[in-house]
């Protein structure tokens, strides 16, 4: 099934006729929005309801989780990276979200809205407008506004009912020497009855009372929620409002919190996303908590259910619900550290994106793309409060950003931050230059070439090393290479090229790569095919996999313009498999087309329109086909001119739209295993 529903970790209690009826609303409207006080369990309803669907929605179920999104610009490009729409064109990413839905039928699940409630609204009208066969189910606190939302108000469980199964449930799964059973006696029953009707049915709560039983019998634990409650319910009321009920189990958690648990609670809740161990020591010691107390305070928010467990990108991670960071965060404001605690975890982002890029052209490339991609969100809020407090620092490091933004498909959000940054931060020097370099080749990419141009003669204009002599040499040198300029590309990369030394660096690299394009495009395939070898020999030795996928791709192109069809095929699809790794969709629709036009020259027009027809859809979430340069609508072109020589217009259309409807990752697993599904 396609998606990226996120995994149920524990069991689903109740909400039979809440399912139902979420069902039916599904089924007739189009925007259905879930609404409840924080931790009643919508995201959990709404998780349950959408795996339901899975099996009516062709183009799959998508679930983007909100809660660690701070900035409403963010929004667009955020949706967009969850269904792998890696636009690389100057279009907004509303823009390219409407053209990739446009002929889809899914299920959009926007979990966490209330923070983004006009954002969320103004993306949401916009998809709906321009893809007839698209649903959307939000949750939030509040209804999102919409005329056509419906909006299903979720209740607590039924104290009696559901709500006492999950409070047992979780006691056995808190308590290793608890279970169902235990609860059988009269006098525990009506304590448990007692503890679920005090804390109104609320799912949340109930789940943080119950983690208490690893210390208190299910009697003491009625017996001081009763005593907690007494003090703050209103004389003319036996109850306290829903969303004050939450609110007072969880301030009543923190009070049974040991004082370091506490201050570790405030502290973490700078985190926006999930974080580990060492990044818990890194932001959160200091003064009386030292390092080594925070292994410990951890473990007991952890036991405590106020800090979640779960793996955070490949190991093993923490998390907060949002109600509980936020409640961490106005403790954090309380005690004066909020600005502290936001420093040090942003100079810890800081740190990691150096260490990141150090380490990019080796071994452990791909363990970085995983890492940076589940770290995104708090790379965001670390770039957010650098450029309120410290610009030249927010430059440095949107800066040394440039293969997250480049390699990995966030050309967007990279413009934005370094836009932002150059705007506000220093004069001349080398920390702008090479801002300057990052800024023009996301312009290069995005095909703004006129905007390329003018950073890259500036880049070179300045540069004053030899790493930021190549690099500039890159940028412009790629820029007059994409209109056609092979010859002018050349006599700009080549001298920098010769004046470098042997390390192999980023520069040197992309340089490389440029002089290849520009061979090819001249027609000198031997020269280019020698280049291409030495460039993948070198990358390989390091065991980097991003620019090696692009020379085998350059392989690729030598061998089909040499008449070795088979080998071409091969080269294509060594490429892919890298580019698959690192998700690169631009990457792997360039492979597509090389390959397709590689199986068509070796005379297997079905499978080449096959794969041709998966290509499409993966410059559908680039954007421009081809990106407009003439060299690859060229190859392109070629290809489709062979299968249909091969197969006749019928049967060249007919297979070409299967691999479109193949969808990506299945399309992409027929093309690599080397013999494509036939199927319809």
């Amino acid at each position: 099934m396609l998606g990226n529903l996120p995994a149920e970790t524990t069991s689903f209690v109740g909400r039979s006729a809440e399912l139902a009826t979420l069902d039916k609303l599904l089924l007739d409207h189009r925007l259905v929005t879930v609404t409840g006080p924080g931790g009643v369990g919508k995201s959990r309803l709404a998780l349950r309801a959408a795996r339901r669907r899975l099996a009516f929605c062709p183009d799959g179920v998508w679930w983007v989780e909100l809660s660690p999104l701070c900035d409403a610009e963010l929004l667009d490009a955020t949706v967009a990276d969850h269904l792998g729409v890696t636009d690389q064109t100057t279009r907004s990413a509303a823009e390219a979200l409407c053209g990739r839905l446009a002929d889809k039928r899914l299920l959009l699940v926007l979990d966490t809205c209330e923070h983004l409630v006009s954002a969320c609204g103004h993306l949401i009208g916009e998809l709906l407008q321009t893809s007839p066969g698209l649903t959307v189910l939000a949750t939030s606190r509040q209804p999102l506004g919409r005329p056509e939302e419906r909006v299903f108000p979720l209740g607590p469980l039924p104290p009696a009912g559901a709500a006492l199964t999950l409070f047992k449930q979780r006691a056995v799964d808190a308590v290793p020497h608890l279970s169902l059973k235990s609860f059988e006696t009269p006098a525990r029953a009506e304590a448990a009855a007692a503890v679920c009707r005090r804390l109104d049915g609320i799912p949340l709560a109930i789940e943080l009372a119950g983690a208490r039983l690893r210390l208190w019998s299910v009697e003491q634990l009625a017996e001081r929620l009763d005593t907690r409650f007494e003090v703050l319910t209103d004389t003319r009321s036996d109850r306290l409002p829903r969303h004050q009920t939450m609110r007072t189990t969880i301030g009543w958690s923190h009070e049974l919190c040991a004082p370091l648990e506490r201050l570790l609670w405030a502290r973490l809740s700078v985190f926006a996303g999930g974080f580990d161990l060492a990044a818990a020591q890194d932001v959160a010691a200091g003064g009386p908590l030292a390092p080594e107390a925070v292994t410990a305070a951890l473990a007991g928010l952890t036991a405590k259910s106020v800090v979640r467990t779960g793996p955070h990108h490949g190991r093993p991670g923490y998390r907060m619900l949002d109600t509980i960071r936020e409640y961490g965060r106005q403790w954090l404001g309380e005690l004066g550290e909020e600005t502290a605690v936001a420093r040090r975890h942003a100079e810890r982002c800081r740190r990691l994106v150096r260490t990141a890029e150090a380490e990019w052209l080796g071994p452990d490339q791909v363990e970085w793309y995983e890492r940076l991609d589940a770290e995104q969100a708090d790379l965001r809020a670390a770039l957010e409060y650098l450029l309120a407090h410290d610009p030249d620092a927010a430059l440095d490091m949107a800066s040394s950003l440039w293969f997250f933004w480049f390699c990995c498909g966030h050309l967007h959000e990279g413009r934005g931050y370094l836009e932002r940054a150059l705007a506000l931060g220093p004069g001349p020097g080398r920390r702008r230059d090479r801002a300057e370099w990052v800024l023009g080749t996301i312009t290069l990419l995005q095909g703004d070439l006129e905007s390329a141009l003018r950073h890259g003669r500036r880049s070179v204009a300045r540069a004053t090393d030899p790493e930021c002599r190549l690099r500039a040499a890159h940028l412009l040198a790629a820029a007059v290479l994409m209109p056609g300029d092979a010859a002018g590309a050349l006599d700009i990369c080549t001298p920098a090229i010769d004046a470098a030394g042997t390390d192999f660096s980023p520069g040197l690299a992309l340089c490389a790569l440029v002089r290849v394009y520009a061979l090819v495009n001249l027609g000198r395939h031997q020269e280019a095919a020698a280049e291409s070898s030495r460039l993948r020999d070198r990358c390989a030795s390091r065991g980097e996999r991003w620019m090696r996928a692009y020379a085998d791709y350059m392989l690729a192109v030598t061998a089909l313009a040499l008449g070795r069809a088979t080998e071409a095929a091969e080269h294509a699809r060594a490429m892919l498999t890298g580019k698959r790794l690192l998700h690169d969709s631009f990457g792997i629709a360039l492979g597509l087309d090389v390959l397709a036009c590689a199986l068509a020259a070796r005379g297997d027009g079905e499978r080449g329109a096959l794969v041709l027809g998966t290509g499409q859809e993966y410059w559908r979430t680039v954007g421009k086909a081809q990106m407009g340069a003439p060299r690859l609508t060229a190859v392109r072109e070629e290809c489709e001119r062979r299968a249909r020589a091969a197969l006749g217009d019928q049967a060249y259309d007919s297979a070409f739209h299967r691999g479109a409807r193949a969808g990506l990752d299945q399309g992409l697993s027929d093309a690599l295993k080397g013999d494509v599904a036939q199927g319809g």
